[in-house]
């Protein structure tokens, strides 16, 4: 398989998210550290400006999102492409929460999954400049390089041919970020938030494309099929209703599908 194309960026649907929701009000909460970022939606958006919106949009209690360790890096690569995604997006999730230790441990697991991966040397020092700052509260620097290094992450992966890993990092971080955001809207369930639960429309469309990238012997795997299975599952639950307001239902069992897809990529597969 030839390398894959740079992705676009989810500027055009965080735009539409910001237009869907711009009259509601933010609500105070557990905000992260500050970083001079605007409400209005610019730019290229990343993983941590996702989170920006959510946190400007509702109230978030960051800390409470946080789980345990994932287990010990197992020796199946997809799975362990799709954990490390999810520890990625555990990394932004944390860093809103301004958690310096939690997110040095993170880090730690970060680089254990990296070295399953055969990048961990070459993401190390990076990974050890993120720790100092998150140490010395360089919040700022810190949010530019955890989104430069998931980029050069994937751009690693891409240069030696790991196309489906590069895919699988990526599903894994999108799909944990929905969860952390499914998770907030059901704690603050109103009309308003609930379009939050997917983020947008073409966030979960992308997130199909990004499943329907990887090789065709890997969605013959049974934990990929179980995934794809419950992404499709997600998509046709908010078809069902456009073009209606989401209802409270349909966000309580987007975040159990979303949390199934969580415990799939933990438990061992036979």
């Amino acid at each position: 398989m030839s390398a894959l194309p740079s992705r676009p960026s989810r500027t055009i649907c965080l735009v539409a998210l910001g237009l869907c929701l711009g009259g509601v009000t933010v609500a105070a909460g557990d905000q992260g550290p500050d970083d001079g970022v605007s409400t209005a939606v610019q730019g290229d958006q990343t993983p941590a400006d996702f989170l920006d919106q959510i946190g400007q949009r509702t109230k978030a209690r960051w800390r409470l999102l946080f789980r345990p360790p994932p287990p010990t890096p197992p020796t199946d690569r997809g799975r362990a492409a799709l954990l490390l995604g999810g520890l990625m997006a555990d990394s932004f999730l944390i860093w809103q929460a301004g958690d310096a230790q939690q997110f040095r441990n993170n880090n730690q697991e970060v680089l254990s999954y990296c070295r399953m991966l055969g990048l961990g040397e070459k993401l190390l020092p990076r990974l050890m400049a993120q720790g100092k700052m998150a140490e010395s509260s360089e919040w700022k620097e810190l949010r530019s390089e955890i989104v430069d290094s998931h980029q050069v992450l994937i751009r690693m992966l891409r240069e030696q041919k790991d196309d489906d890993l590069a895919v699988l990092i990526d599903l894994g971080l999108w799909l944990r970020l929905l969860e952390i955001v499914s998770s907030v809207v059901v704690e603050n369930d109103t009309v308003e938030v609930r379009p939050l639960c997917i983020g947008s429309p073409v966030i979960l469309q992308e997130i199909r494309d990004d499943f329907n990238r990887l090789g065709l012997p890997k969605h013959e795997e049974s934990m990929i099929k179980h995934i794809g299975a419950a992404i499709e599952e997600i998509s046709a639950l908010w078809r069902t209703t456009i073009p209606g307001p989401p209802t409270a239902e349909q966000v309580t069992k987007t975040h159990e599908k979303l949390k199934e897809i969580m415990q799939v990529m933990v438990e061992k597969q036979p």
